[in-house]
């Protein structure tokens, strides 16, 4: 299966532990940055992760960042994602069975990695229930996100990636 993974400056030695678990059980891994500690922001990231998903490069998709909360949400936004936050295994059998998620956003700073191996393992493992009501479920939350062809923009952070390579955004 190929995985499509993405963070932020936060969390990339979790990530890069991620990939490399990944690619230990078989997956092929498709990482998407960032790849160092240098001050970033995550939208960049987790849009970079879904479009992957999206256009079908990647089977799956996997973001983190400190809470994965804002990682997770930019992930959102992209139409054609379904992403969800979790921090149990549980909730991702459930995204996975019943919603058909196909992007989860992971806390690095919440989840231990054992817990994270876990949740991916059942994210992975776990099978959609093609049922009606979870196919007319799914097709009314995939109607809510409108067309946005800036969602579909690669360069709308460019102003922002230029800002940071020349040294303009500081670390609060």
């Amino acid at each position: 299966m190929k995985i499509s993974i993405g963070c932020d400056h936060i969390v990339t030695d979790i990530k890069n532990h991620i990939g490399k678990y990944l690619e230990s059980k078989g997956h092929e891994v498709i990482d998407n940055g960032t790849y160092d500690h240098e001050r970033t922001h995550y939208p960049i990231y987790g849009k970079k992760t879904a479009a992957k998903v999206v256009n079908k490069e990647a089977d799956l998709g996997i973001v983190i960042c400190g809470t994965g909360v804002g990682i997770t949400t930019s992930a959102t936004k992209i139409k054609g994602i379904r992403a969800t936050l979790v921090r149990d295994v549980e909730t991702v059998r459930y995204a996975r069975e019943e919603l058909n998620v196909n992007v989860i956003g992971i806390g690095g700073r919440i989840c231990g990695v054992g817990l994270i191996e876990n949740i991916i393992d059942v994210f992975l493992e776990t099978k959609y229930k093609e049922t009606p009501e979870n196919k007319a479920l799914i097709e009314k939350i995939d109607a809510m996100i409108e067309d946005n062809e800036q969602a579909n923009d690669e360069t709308m952070f460019d102003e922002f990636i230029e800002k940071w390579n020349n040294g303009g955004y500081p670390a609060e």
